[in-house]
This record gives structure tokens, C-alpha cells and sequence, in this order.
């Protein structure tokens, strides 16, 4: 097996390279081979906390922490934002049970082979580059948090607004002009093989901006030989 795939994100039968990493809701570090040999692992890559739709990306798995756990598999967030900053984020946002990592260099998102999404002009070639015009198109649908389904722009606007989330410089640095880092969901084995996965560069987009739905998850868990 093939410990790195930088022309694709990590697929089923893959294994998943280790990355070591500064823990968030804990002190020290934290690494993939942690967990080898040891336990199943739920591993989310997502953007950093400056992203809305990431901020309840996180929250929607952790809301899945204690059912992983009754199947002895554990769940690690990465987050691309700075240690501190992640972590007085969290002080005040606190989720039970969450293990996070700080990842301000997208080192893992490179190493699951999570690509970052150009934005152009014109110019459309998924996952790697999309024009302005296609994303302006783009309709985010998320009843109960949305008014009506928007642009992926105004969206995060609204999302700020609602949330109180105010931008700090740690935030500004990662948000880099005319690129996007995309996002996911990988279910590792206790030996560190992907066995399920879940990522914005699936299906030309259709994932964007979502999470999966909780049955789908807990069924990949319960296929897992714990």
C-alpha cells in the first residue's frame, strides 16, 4: 500500500501516513500512530475555525463521540488554526469528549491528499481549480440556520453574523486569497487503513459545505472489526 496519494485523497484499502501534530484540548502531541495497533480512528481534516460551515462540521462529529466510543473507535479533529488561537476558541466553545489537533500548515490535509481549490476566473478543472462565476452559483442549503439557500459567500456572512465570530489576525493568515483548502472524513482501522471516507472532492463537489449524515458514519463504524 501506498503511504501517500498527493494526486487524490486517501481511499478505501489506503494507508493513512502518520502525521504528529500540537493537541489542542490537551497538552502535547498527538499522532496518527497513536492509534495503530490500538484502536479505530474517525480522523476529520477541516478548515480552520475562521470557516462556518467547518465550525458545525466539528460539532456534528463530535455529537458523534460517545456512539463511536461504544464501538472502541476514537475521533481526532484537525483543524487548520493556530494552537493558541484553537485553543482559546475552544475555552469558550468547549465540545465534551473532544480530541483536536492544531494543523496551521495543512500538513495532513497534503498528506490524505486533500487538495486546495484555486479560485479563477474562468478556468474549471475539479478539484483543483473553479471560476468565481461557478461558485457565485453555488447554493448552500441549511434549513434552520439559513434563511433561504444561499451563495457559499453570503452564506458564511450570515453564518458569522448569527455565530457573533469575530476574525482575529491568527484567522486572517490562514485564509489565503483565491484558494480553499477542501475537507473530510476518513474512518481508520485499528492497523490505520482507510475503510471509509467522506470528502468535499467527491462527486465534482455535491459535498461541499456538508457533513455526513450520522447513519452513514455509525454504519461504516459498525462494519468495522473492533
Amino acid at each position: 500500500m501506498q503511504e501517500n496519494h498527493a494526486d487524490r485523497p486517501l481511499q478505501p484499502g489506503d494507508r493513512a501516513p502518520n502525521v504528529v501534530l500540537d493537541a489542542i484540548t490537551r497538552q502535547g502531541k498527538i499522532a496518527i500512530d497513536d492509534f495503530r495497533g490500538q484502536k479505530p480512528l474517525l480522523v476529520g481534516l477541516f478548515r480552520g475555525l475562521h470557516c462556518p460551515f467547518c465550525r458545525r462540521q466539528i460539532a456534528a462529529m463530535a455529537e458523534l463521540t460517545d456512539a463511536l466510543q461504544e464501538k472502541g473507535i476514537d475521533s481526532l479533529t484537525v483543524v487548520n488554526t493556530p494552537i493558541e488561537r484553537a485553543r482559546l476558541y475552544f475555552r469558550y466553545h468547549p465540545l465534551p469528549n473532544l480530541l483536536a489537533a492544531s494543523d496551521p500548515e495543512r500538513v495532513s490535509h497534503r498528506a490524505f491528499g486533500l487538495p486546495r481549490l484555486q479560485f479563477t476566473e474562468t478556468e474549471n478543472e475539479w478539484p483543483h481549480k473553479v471560476s468565481m462565476d461557478t461558485v457565485m452559483s453555488m447554493r448552500v442549503d441549511m434549513p434552520g440556520e439559513l434563511p433561504e439557500p444561499m451563495n457559499p459567500i453570503a452564506a458564511m456572512e450570515f453564518l458569522d453574523k448569527a455565530d457573533g465570530y469575530e476574525m482575529t489576525d491568527d484567522d486572517k493568515r490562514m485564509i489565503s486569497p483565491g484558494e480553499g483548502q477542501l475537507v473530510g472524513e476518513f474512518l481508520l482501522d485499528r492497523d490505520g487503513v482507510v475503510r471509509w471516507c467522506f470528502t468535499e472532492v467527491e462527486e465534482a463537489g455535491r459535498h461541499m459545505f456538508g457533513v455526513p449524515a450520522p447513519r452513514e458514519v455509525m454504519s461504516a463504524a459498525s462494519n468495522m472489526a473492533v
